[in-house]
């Protein structure tokens, strides 16, 4: 009862937000009751009765998430989840208000959440996790976090509210220190690839410190190969073969981290056939490496939001992809910040769009990378890429920040759950 007047008001703020711009306004509602209830998250949060789970890093949150939820529901755990990958607190509490009944109360078994590495540190102040899992520390957003450093001590206080086990990236220097920290009722599960899958990642994998050996077969679940779309993990000696959402050995670390987790949280009820399949049936996530039908064609969204998901996610372009629409948005304050990457493997981008258009054609044309056309108009753009023929290689891609991704999806009509 404490919560429904904050309930009532949320929800009509969401009502009125999708009123006056259908499919967006998804974290005002959460705003306004942090500012009316703001002990709710909190107290939400630590009322599931199998726990919380939460995800963090600077990269491979959502995909992550996505997987670990797919198979955990595939061994018929009940799960709430935050499946608009809003991972701040705000976005956190709108995710909650979809599920909550007039009381506040949400169902749920248990809770597995993506979260931001900064709000994550906040949020979980006086929240306890059963299971916290840490993808990677990279050199991220440059007016956020820039600084590994900070970066790995908002994870470590993540880490610090597990009560049952942290899941952590075995390969990543920064959370290989971190968990030597943990307290000795805290279980560490390591997770990463092997010698060949890295070594097949010339640039690596985008971590701000690389350990220099990997984790050794037995000491955690590792990504033995990579192919396309397919991939094997080694469990403790046994192979495990798995579908993979997009190209790129940054999905098959996602799907390692997921199965990890899940092997973690459900003990023996947990079945290898049972997590492989759930990971290979599922799709890719909100312009990650995402293909949608538009206008009677297939379009891939690859989504680049720092230096190393930039540089993993151009690498994991097909090789002659012919058609590319590249747009930079407003997100990218100065795309100096990504100057450090090599896109020469597009080797040509039909149009560069977006508010940052001429810097991001400069950056190109630097990297070899051949431009037909800048237009900064964003709307203009797409609907000439998608009018234009068929590719003659591969399929239309397109490459976008997180602001163009937005613009993009509305400019489309694809205003559904992401």
């Amino acid at each position: 009862m404490r919560y429904a007047p904050a309930i009532l008001v949320g929800r009509l703020t969401r009502f009125a937000a999708r009123l006056r711009k259908p499919g967006g306004g998804s974290a005002v509602p959460g705003l306004v009751v942090n500012r009316i209830a703001p002990n709710y998250l909190k107290r939400t949060l630590s009322g599931f009765p199998q726990g919380l789970v939460v995800v963090s890093g600077s990269s491979g949150k959502s995909t992550t998430t996505k997987m670990l939820v797919a198979v955990l529901r595939a061994h018929h755990v009940e799960v709430f989840t935050n499946p608009s990958t809003a991972n701040i607190s705000q976005g956190l509490t709108s995710a909650l208000l979809e599920r909550a009944d007039w009381r506040g109360r949400v169902p749920g078994e248990m809770a597995v959440l993506e979260m931001d590495e900064g709000h994550g540190a906040l949020v979980m102040q006086g929240v306890d996790a059963r299971v916290v899992t840490l993808m990677n520390v990279m050199v991220d957003q440059i007016d956020r976090f820039h600084d590994s450093e900070m970066v790995a001590g908002m994870l470590a206080r993540i880490a610090a509210r597990a009560s049952e086990s942290v899941v952590v990236n075995g390969d990543d220097a920064y959370l290989g220190r971190l968990v030597d920290a943990l307290g000795p009722d805290v279980a560490v599960r390591r997770f990463g690839v092997a010698e060949p899958v890295m070594a097949s990642a010339p640039r690596g994998l985008g971590y701000a410190e690389t350990t220099p050996e990997r984790i050794p077969v037995g000491d955690g679940v590792r990504l033995e190969r990579v192919d396309g779309r397919s991939a094997v993990l080694d469990d403790h000696g046994s192979s495990v073969a798995i579908g993979l959402p997009a190209r790129g050995i940054h999905y098959g670390v996602d799907a390692t981290a997921a199965y990890t987790t899940a092997k973690a949280l459900l003990g023996e009820r947990f079945d290898p056939q049972t997590a492989a399949d759930a990971l290979s049936a599922i799709p890719a996530v909100f312009g990650r490496g995402e293909r949608i039908r538009v206008r009677d064609q297939d379009v891939d969204f690859v989504l680049v939001q720092n230096p190393a998901s930039y540089q993993l996610n151009v690498d994991s372009i097909e090789p002659g992809t012919s058609d590319i629409l590249f747009a930079i948005g407003s997100d990218v304050r100065d795309p100096s910040y990504f100057w450090p990457t090599d896109a020469s493997s597009l080797g040509r981008v039909s149009i560069v769009s977006g508010s940052k258009a001429p810097e991001a054609a400069l950056m190109l044309a630097y990297d070899d990378v051949v431009v037909d056309r800048v237009e900064p108009d964003l709307g203009r753009a797409l609907d000439d890429f998608l009018a234009a023929p068929a590719p003659a290689s591969g399929t239309k891609t397109i490459v976008f920040s997180a602001d163009s991704m937005r613009r993009t999806r509305a400019h489309l009509g694809l205003t559904g759950a992401e």
